[in-house]
Parts: structure tokens; sequence; C-alpha cells
């Protein structure tokens, strides 16, 4: 075998330089790396800091959550202020203020407020935000309903005041209390306040639910609640009597024709046909009878009085007058001593006598804002939906203005309010990455008109 000549040639200043030059970019890359890993992580940690705050319904602690999201916003940078429109009821509101004040506001609308649970039948204790290191999942109350997005809000715009972004038009962010259980004392009475009016809103975002496909789900619409008792009366009778006419026999054939008014709107859904949020739905929430004894019940008495409870929910576009017609005559007919009343009665319109909808197609520039803003991020939005539950959105859409609902939790079971309540670390921080973009594309956006301040520039 030959000899190999192993002196090592002199390098050149040119060599040096480019391998110095790599080895630096080689570091940044590394120290870029490790800053936006330690970036998601605290990102990470702040989210599970709030979804361990216990603000269950019916004794939420509201204190304590809006004592942390204080804190959470002066680190962004943000204006705050805490409205008290019903004593022991907060309402938390921030601002971003723009270079525009005169142009059109966004409103990022989330609730502090969930739903209780039952802590035996979770894998981990709701309330523990649990990041299972194996799966990506961070179970807790609230993780999708709806404290994700309230905090990938302050998130976003953590990471657009990093960059040195300033928006346009002014960004507020609202942390409402009392929405899961109707709204009545928080974002019912924050749209008349004279503060909301002060805002100056052109769009309202609020919570959507989770999407188990790739494409992210959006909501122009919700159905409406309409919650209803049903009661009967009739003769009470011996156990062993048959009659006509006694208030069970009334009530279970009101029962039986609402049973099949639901399966036929079920069926549509079923087959495909209509989405949830395109149907009447009717459930039984209760069914209360018969003459209670400290070990039971009475057997061999007939009832004088039978009730049931109804959660109706009734999308825009459905014919009122004839629904309150099958209720007067076939679910709830007089002549069978049958009457009814209404717990929550909500109107399909809004104030102004139209449905209440936001219109979700090119007539919409909002609408045409978010498709592009999600789509920049790498997301993509699904066929807008009628939400088929209730948010907070309805009381922006009843005073007229645009409000899409609009959670990013992409490939994930919904689960809210059901037990195990989860979402995945990596959905969560990419969801802030869309309202990155969101926030950024909707607050440069100039509503086809010049401001006043540009006025004045001129």
């Amino acid at each position: 075998m030959g000899t190999r000549n192993l002196t090592r040639r002199p390098s050149t200043p040119m060599a040096t330089a480019s391998t110095a030059l790599l080895f630096s970019l080689a570091l940044l890359a590394s120290a870029a790396a490790a800053s936006s890993s330690s970036s998601d992580a605290d990102a990470i940690s702040r989210f599970q800091e709030y979804l361990r705050i216990d603000t269950a319904q019916p004794a939420p602690d509201y204190a304590a959550a809006v004592a942390f999201l204080r804190d959470q916003a002066a680190a962004a940078g943000l204006e705050y202020r805490t409205l008290e429109l019903v004593a022991g009821k907060p309402l938390l509101l921030l601002r971003w203020p723009g270079r525009r004040p005169s142009l059109l506001s966004i409103l990022l609308n989330s609730h502090t407020d969930v739903v209780p649970s039952e802590p035996h039948k979770w894998d981990h204790p709701p309330f523990s935000a649990a990041l299972d290191e194996a799966s990506g999942r961070i179970y807790a109350r609230g993780s999708q309903d709806m404290k994700c997005v309230g905090m990938q809000y302050l998130e976003a715009i953590r990471r657009l005041r990093s960059a040195g972004f300033v928006p346009d038009r002014n960004i507020y962010i609202t942390f409402v209390p009392d929405e899961e259980i109707g709204g009545h004392q928080g974002a019912e009475l924050f749209v008349s306040s004279k503060e909301f009016k002060e805002m100056n809103v052109g769009l309202v975002l609020d919570e959507g639910l989770a999407s188990p496909q790739e494409e992210y789900r959006v909501f122009y619409a919700e159905r409406s609640p309409w919650w209803l008792t049903i009661k009967a009366k009739g003769a009470p009778g011996h156990g062993a009597k048959l009659y006509d006419g006694s208030a069970m026999e009334n009530l279970m054939k009101s029962v039986e024709a609402i049973r099949r008014f639901r399966t036929s709107q079920f069926d549509l859904v079923k087959s495909g046909e209509k989405a949830e949020g395109d149907v009447v739905s009717v459930n039984f929430a209760y069914l209360k009878a018969g003459t209670p004894t400290p070990t039971g019940f009475v057997m061999n008495l007939q009832p004088s009085e039978a009730e049931v409870g109804l959660d109706i929910r009734i999308p825009p576009s459905v014919h009122v007058e004839a629904l309150e017609r099958r209720l007067v005559e076939e679910w709830a007919p007089s002549s069978r001593n049958l009457t009814f009343e209404f717990k929550q009665k909500m109107s399909v319109l809004d104030n102004f006598g139209k449905p209440a909808i936001t219109p979700a197609d090119s007539t919409n520039p909002w609408w045409l804002l978010l498709e592009e803003a999600v789509k920049s991020a790498g997301g993509k939005l699904g066929k807008p939906e009628i939400f088929p539950a209730s948010t907070d959105a309805r009381y922006f859409r009843m005073i007229g203005l645009p409000a899409f609902g609009f959670s990013p939790m992409a490939n994930t079971p919904i689960l809210l309010h059901d037990h195990n309540e989860f979402l995945h670390k990596d959905e969560y921080l990419k969801g802030i990455g869309i309202y990155e973009s969101i926030i950024r594309t909707l607050a440069t956006h100039k509503d086809g008109a010049k401001d006043d301040e540009s006025r004045a520039e001129l």
C-alpha cells in the first residue's frame, strides 16, 4: 500500500471566513429553535395555569380568573379594565390601541366560566390540566370550551407585539361571565352597556367547535333555545281503575307526538340530508309525576298532575309560526287539559326583524378576510355552519353585528361538556398561529374608506 501525505494544507482566508459564517448560522438556528421551544413551553404552561382555576358553575372563581388574566394582559402590554355589570360577576375588557382608532374595531370574545364535571369519571382531575406526555393531550374542563381560545388570543398578541406589529384598528378582548348559564348577566348586559357602544365594534369573533377532520369549523348563526314545560292535569284515581283523561295519559300522548317529530328531524341528520344545526332538535330534559313517599312513590294512586321539560333548539330558517301552531294543537292542546310555559324563548330574528345570521360569502368582506387569514396560516375553513347550541355570539348578532364562531381545533374529537375533555398541545400551539394571522389580517383592513386619521395626514 502506498504512503498517503497527511500533511494539512493551511486554510485560506476565504475558507476560514466561510467556515465561521456557517458556524455562526448554525448557532443562530440552534438558538432560534431553542427560543421557539422555550416560547412554546411557556405558552403551554400559561394555558395550564388558566385551566387550573376552578370556574365551574354554579360557583365559578371569577376573582382568581380575572386576576390571572389581568397579569397576562399586563405582560402582553394591553390596557385593561374590569366591569361589574352585576356584582360578583366581573367582565374583563382589554384593549390593544390601533393607529387609526376611528376605524371599526375588532372584538375577540371568550367566557371564563365552564360547566360542572364528575371528577370520578375522569382519567385525570378536571382542574389538574394534566399533560399526558405520551399522547400530548392536556386534560381539563375548559380545554375546549373555551379557555383555549381566550389564551390563544393573548398568546397571538404577545407574538405580534414581539414582532413589532401595530394594528391599524383597535383590538378588544373580552372575558365574560356566565355564558354557560345563558349569558344574561354577562354578554347580554354588556352589548347594551355604554362601554360597549363606545367601542365602535365592526366584527366579533367568538367560540366554535372542535373538528374531527383537517378542516376548521366556522359558524355564521346558531339555533335559538326554546326551553319549555308542558303540564297535564286529570282526576286522581285508584291504580287499578281504567278511565280516560288521566294526567299521565294526557301527557304521554303529547310525549309520543313530540317523539315522532324528534325522530323525523333526527332522520334528516342521520341520512346526511341536513346538518345538525339545520334542523329543530327536541330533547326531553325531565319527566315529573307521581305521589312521593319517603321510600319512593305511591303505586296504587294515579296522579292528578304530570309534567315534562323540553329543550328545543330552532335554526334561523325555521317557520316559527308553524312550530308554535304544532305546539298549541298537537303537543299541548287545552282540550286534553294541557298547558305550557316557556322558561326561555329566544327569537330567531335580530332586533331589526331579520334572521340573526352573518353572511358567510363574498358579500361580506369580513368573511373573505377570515378565509384568507386562516389559509395564510396553513389552515382551511370547512363549509360555514349553523351552531347547533347557543353561544354569546347571539347577543351581538341580535344588535346587527356580524359575528363568527371559530375555535381552531382540527383533528380533535368534540368533547365540550363531556368527561375527559382534552386538547392536544400541538393543536393548541397551531391555533395561536392561526389567530396571529387572523388578528394581523383583520387589524390592517381599511374598510374601503379613508379614516379620520388618514384624512388628517393628507
